[in-house]
């Protein structure tokens, strides 16, 4: 206590009695957010009891991230301190969203051992509003459908309602697989594919053909593959045929391996387990049925 009697406290004595420093009380009362009573014959600044109580919140307030603007507006009764730390948890929230992007983009990184072009593709990906990551795919499911009024209806819908929703907290191997599946989607190969498979699906229907004519061929070919598969049969054996002619008649193997490869080959069935893996999805059943199909199909035209 200063001792003239009036109970008031230098900035020296204010320091012993929070454990603070001088320069930070100092600073403190410089940017006005602790300002002193008066100040002593010396010029020394004295502050009250109240001083003290002031400089704990301050001290509770920054020791929780608030910038000084915020502690100012708050001592100021311009704001209470409930509203500021909402907004503030509000930051914090955009912040730990950020680091968890970082953490599995280095994660990714270290485990792939990426270039720095690569680094920065991952980085840049990652980043991507969801906003953006959905234009990507909205983009692709278009330039597939433009102009193919004949395209099954339950494919036309179930390929527009297609989202890639990246998790805030993305795991190192989502974020692998997100910028596996953004590089595909923008893919021109893949991309002809994909509008390969759509022309050929459009072309096999009729204007006011049921829907869902598709999906019926892809329950029959589950059907008839996945009990051929428990027995053992190999794509390559006699005993694949049969499975074959019942899919497909006596239709030209070569035709019937461009529309299966178009719409069912290695690279689609990677495109479906990449968009279960961003959006945190069960993986595509049956994918085993259909490569065991086109492998047949294969078998019978390759040599």
């Amino acid at each position: 206590m200063n001792d003239d009697g009036t109970g008031l406290l230098t900035i020296g004595e204010l320091a012993r009695a929070t454990g603070l420093t001088v320069r930070t009380i100092r600073y403190w009362s410089d940017e006005g957010v602790l300002t002193p009573v008066t100040r002593s014959p010396g010029g020394y600044r004295l502050y009250d009891a109240r001083g003290v109580a002031r400089l704990e919140l301050i001290r509770t307030l920054r020791e929780l991230g608030l910038g000084l603007d915020d502690v100012r507006q708050v001592l100021a009764g311009e704001r209470t301190v409930a509203q500021v730390a909402a907004t503030h948890v509000a930051a914090l929230d955009a912040q730990i969203r950020s680091l968890k992007v970082t953490r599995a983009v280095l994660s990714a990184v270290a485990r792939r051992d990426s270039t720095a072009r690569e680094t920065t593709l991952m980085n840049r990906l990652a980043r991507l509003s969801a906003a953006e990551r959905q234009r990507i795919m909205t983009e692709f499911v278009a330039e597939s459908l433009q102009g193919l009024d004949d395209v099954d209806p339950e494919v036309r819908e179930r390929l527009r309602a297609t989202t890639v929703d990246l998790a805030a907290d993305p795991t190192p191997e989502e974020v692998d697989a997100w910028v596996e599946l953004a590089e595909m989607l923008q893919d021109p190969e893949f991309r002809a594919q994909m509008r390969r498979a759509m022309e050929l699906n459009s072309a096999d229907g009729a204007p006011g053909e049921a829907r869902g004519r598709s999906l019926w061929f892809a329950e029959r070919l589950v059907e008839l593959v996945a009990p051929a598969r428990g027995r053992g049969i190999t794509p390559e054996s006699p005993e694949a045929e049969p499975v074959l002619r019942e899919l497909f008649g006596d239709a030209p193997r070569t035709d019937v391996l461009e529309r299966m490869t178009a719409g069912f080959d290695e690279r689609v069935a990677r495109y479906r387990e990449l968009i279960a893996l961003v959006n945190r999805a069960p993986a595509p059943p049956h994918a085993e049925d259909f490569a065991w199909v086109v492998a047949a199909l294969r078998a019978r035209t390759d040599s």
